[in-house]
């Protein structure tokens, strides 16, 4: 009883009202009164210490004042963290290409297929419903573009004649049958292997690749510029394992046989040869 009655009175003497007062010192008038108890005082003194604590949290999280607060990193350590995340990103996505190089390696000794990230088809999106159309202005300026500049007729005078390149082994980049031979008059400068489903194209030469892209007509198109002037061209290939400036030895497999772009009427590839600029008959220097 008598701890309740302790209780009692302390819960009472925290409820007690006081009168506080503030006089003029030089009148003695009353300037401002107001009535509080010890209850009051305590949770006055609680709010304005939840929210003291609160505005120095705000203030050091969104201004510059956080980088006083000891271990916090600077703003020259933090841009070093995320320049240094960045670097290893890009390492292991090179360790991921150079892993994926000899993977294709040893698929391509096997004879199986070779895996490739690049040119790679988003499943999400549909490219059955693309449907591609020609304007009469589009047409007249790539008939333009091609007479002035990659099918100009003037540089097939009779004085560039090929050169003699029996003295060079080529291989085959894809065996097969051919089905379109190489016609200057018609202006189809190369010649239309149809071989077997997902066959590997094969480089003719070492060389460098100067062109590893898609256009609408070709699809897929990959050039390799070789010694002597040499030019290889491997249109309508449904994915490249190279890219621009990468170097190709003899024989080494650039693409994957496909079906892409305009004109392009099923599974084949149209491979061209040219030297010096003049477009050369594949079937005089190569075996299919």
């Amino acid at each position: 009883m008598e701890q309740i009655q302790n209780e009692k009175k302390f819960i009472n003497k925290l409820k007690d009202k006081y009168n506080l007062k503030i006089y003029n010192e030089n009148t003695f008038e009353e300037v401002f009164s107001f009535r509080l108890s010890r209850l009051n005082v305590f949770v006055s003194i609680g709010f304005s210490i939840i929210i003291l604590i609160g505005l120095v949290t705000v203030l050091i999280a969104f201004t510059g004042l956080r980088e006083f607060i000891p271990g916090y990193p600077d703003g020259n350590m933090r841009r070093m963290i995320i320049s240094n995340a960045l670097k290893v990103d890009s390492l292991n996505y090179q360790l991921k290409l150079k892993d994926q190089y000899f993977q294709n390696l040893k698929n391509i000794i096997e004879g199986k297929e070779p895996i490739t990230h690049i040119n790679e088809k988003d499943p999400d999106i549909s490219y059955s419903d693309i449907k591609f159309t020609r304007s009469k202005e589009d047409s007249a300026l790539r008939k333009k573009i091609e007479n002035e500049e990659q099918y100009n007729i003037t540089v097939f005078e009779k004085d560039h004649m090929a050169n003699d390149f029996s003295s060079i082994h080529f291989y085959t980049p894809a065996t097969g049958l051919i089905i379109s031979k190489f016609d200057k008059k018609k202006e189809h400068y190369g010649v239309d292997i149809v071989t077997e489903k997902d066959a590997v194209i094969s480089s003719i030469l070492a060389g460098t690749v100067v062109i590893a892209t898609w256009s609408m007509e070709n699809g897929y198109i990959i050039q390799i510029q070789h010694q002597n002037n040499l030019l290889s061209i491997y249109k309508h290939n449904s994915k490249l394992f190279k890219n621009v400036g990468d170097l190709v030895s003899a024989g080494e497999a650039i693409a994957i046989i496909g079906n892409s772009g305009e004109l392009s009427t099923g599974t084949h590839l149209h491979f061209e040869l040219w030297h010096n600029g003049v477009p050369l008959d594949p079937e005089k220097h190569i075996i299919f």
